[in-house]
């Protein structure tokens, strides 16, 4: 099977690095190096990397590129160079059909960066929503490598490449030279850590892989990855989030701007939502004496009242996981999770769990 696998750019110096390589949605990845709880460490108190080469990227060009995204997606997006935005992207019922990242490039090109796993759906949705807009949708997937750069002493590492990169603000893009190389760098991240990600051509990226390890990067897998995204509160597309969900039963509905001045795509049920309220929201638990998994069942007096969609053993607060539950579900309230045909006792817990930014 494993011929069958895509590979990124980054495929041989991972596994150079120590990688153990695995199938993550048809790409084989690394899933750990040293260990998940050494990686962990790494990101929280110094400097991770990450391939994270497999994401999509997609441009949208033309004299209605801002207006297009601001149709498409439920956040409110400037048309200023450098500015960026997180959002969902949402079917006419208000579902979740993927969270993206979009960068104002000029006032008429935006970088779009979507999930690996998601990635022709989400294209061919762009280019079906496209039609009565004057807009080109280009996958530019396969033209992009990227490394994310994670932790509290990454942008001191990176200053020896960009002494500008510290001026760049959160959730900015901006163009740079490294290497004698044009790329692209952004600071966002997944970790709940600062960090920027750096995005160039498979041969650029292979030459600051090795820089990174050279000056300080520890190499960091999917494990880690997982685990320090659910610290931090992120949602996973397609476990923690769908088209069932929407983003205010996701908690997420900071994400939703209503009067920015388009009527997007799941508008009108947002609104309808919003009037009469959410049954069900995403929140956290936390348990000790064992770990739950996704798909575990919550119960309340007995009573199944919802289900998990990510659990993990977290080195900074041991058992935690997240699910739909009753929105009024106070917090620190008392309840069971079912693990392996019994039901162990949990609570309620606010969520992210970690926040440094």
């Amino acid at each position: 099977m494993e011929h069958t696998l895509k590979k990124t750019s980054l495929y041989d110096a991972c596994v150079k690095a120590g990688g153990k390589m695995v199938d993550f949605h048809g790409w084989l990845m690394p899933v750990q190096f040293e260990g998940i709880i050494a990686e962990h460490s790494a990101v929280r108190k110094n400097a991770g990397l990450f391939d994270v080469s497999h994401m999509g990227e997609v441009w949208f060009e033309g004299k209605d590129a801002h207006k297009f995204l601001q149709t498409l997606a439920a956040n409110n997006f400037k048309n200023i160079p450098g500015a960026g935005a997180y959002s969902h992207m949402l079917n006419e019922n208000g579902g979740v059909i993927d969270d993206l990242i979009a960068f104002c490039v000029t006032p008429e090109k935006f970088l779009v960066v979507i999930n690996s796993a998601t990635r022709e759906k989400d294209v061919a949705w762009f280019k079906k929503q496209a039609v009565d807009f004057d807009v080109k949708v280009i996958d530019a997937s396969d033209d992009f490598s990227m490394l994310a750069l994670q932790g509290p002493n990454a942008l001191n590492i990176l200053e020896k490449l960009d002494p500008e990169i510290k001026k760049l603000p959160r959730f900015n893009i901006k163009s740079a030279q490294i290497f004698g190389e044009d790329i692209y760098i952004t600071r966002t991240g997944y970790t709940g850590e600062d960090g920027v990600e750096i995005l160039g051509g498979a041969q650029f990226i292979n030459k600051l892989f090795s820089w990174c390890l050279a000056n300080g990067f520890k190499p960091c897998g999917l494990g880690a990855r997982d685990v320090l995204r659910f610290e931090a509160g992120y949602l996973l597309s397609g476990s923690d989030m769908d088209e069932s969900r929407t983003p205010y039963e996701a908690s997420f509905g900071w994400v939703v701007k209503m009067n920015k001045g388009v009527d997007f795509i799941g508008k009108a049920a947002l609104l309808k939502q919003k009037e009469e309220g959410v049954k069900q929201k995403w929140q956290g638990f936390t348990l000790s004496g064992a770990i739950a998994r996704e798909g575990a069942l919550i119960f309340k007096d007995g009573k199944e009242i919802g289900r998990l969609t990510s659990a993990t053993y977290s080195p900074l607060f041991k058992a935690i996981c997240a699910g739909y539950a009753p929105a009024d579900l106070a917090e620190g309230s008392e309840v069971e999770i079912e693990i392996r045909g019994r039901k162990v006792p949990a609570k309620s817990a606010k969520m992210p769990f970690y926040k440094i930014l």
